[in-house]
């Protein structure tokens, strides 16, 4: 645990990112930013990346559990989970994923499972309507969010998603992690038109490359909402 704790600490002074730590019913929940859409939870002694794809992983501990939400490249990297993965690590896919991570679970829009201390929701992430081009970039059924529940405190990753109806829907969300970036996801004002209809009590825009949090921050003045800007790209 000691050694586990001493290395976030220092990928955290690496990578320029300070551990954001959650109180839970089972002890203190860290997140660390990583880089885009990634990042690692640790809870429990246990360590969770989500997307393990951009950014240095040097370091790093490896993992007791990965989930990938898309198969875009700045979600899934097989190398990197390669070289994240030990024996007994459980990774976590949608179908259109899992082809690339022979032994994973495999989990569709509306399931949910126990994986080990860590309770999972996959939620539907897609666009609602094509880019200007045309592009759908973002099927519905493709992509998992996830909703990764520990001692009650229910964390939420996006993922590559606009504001859809599963979303808005979403009750008692505790932190969130939201995108926002064209033509890919939404603009932040409509991230927080979204948010506002679930109102998480922490929010963070990640996967916003290009973007002004800012708008997104301001946006959401007045609602109660926890918006905590933070680096994610070691600007």
């Amino acid at each position: 645990m000691k050694r586990i704790a001493s290395v976030l600490l220092a990928a955290a002074a690496a990578f320029g990112a300070a551990p954001e730590e959650f109180t839970t019913a089972k002890g203190p929940a860290q997140i660390i930013p990583i880089q885009h859409a990634s990042l690692m939870l640790k809870a429990g002694g246990k360590v969770m990346y989500v997307d393990p794809a951009q950014g240095a992983y040097d370091g790093l501990p490896q993992a007791d559990y990965i989930l990938i939400t898309d198969i875009h490249g700045d979600h899934m990297a097989p190398a990197v989970v390669a070289k994240l993965k030990k024996a007994g690590t459980v990774i976590v896919t949608p179908k259109s994923a899992a082809d690339k991570f022979p032994g994973a679970v495999v989990m569709a829009n509306g399931e949910a499972k126990a994986i080990g201390e860590f309770q999972v929701e996959a939620i539907p992430m897609y666009n609602l309507k094509p880019a200007a081009d045309g592009t759908v970039y973002h099927e519905k059924g493709r992509g998992n969010g996830y909703i990764v529940t520990f001692g009650g405190k229910r964390f939420y990753f996006a993922g590559d998603t606009e504001g859809t109806p599963e979303m808005r829907a979403l009750k008692n969300i505790d932190v969130a992690f939201i995108p926002m970036n064209l033509p890919y996801t939404m603009t932040p004002r409509d991230a927080a038109d979204a948010v506002k209809a679930f109102h998480p009590a922490v929010v963070y825009p990640y996967h916003y490359r290009g973007q002004d949090t800012a708008i997104f921050a301001k946006a959401l003045e007045g609602t109660g909402i926890d918006v905590r800007l933070r680096d994610w790209y070691g600007k």
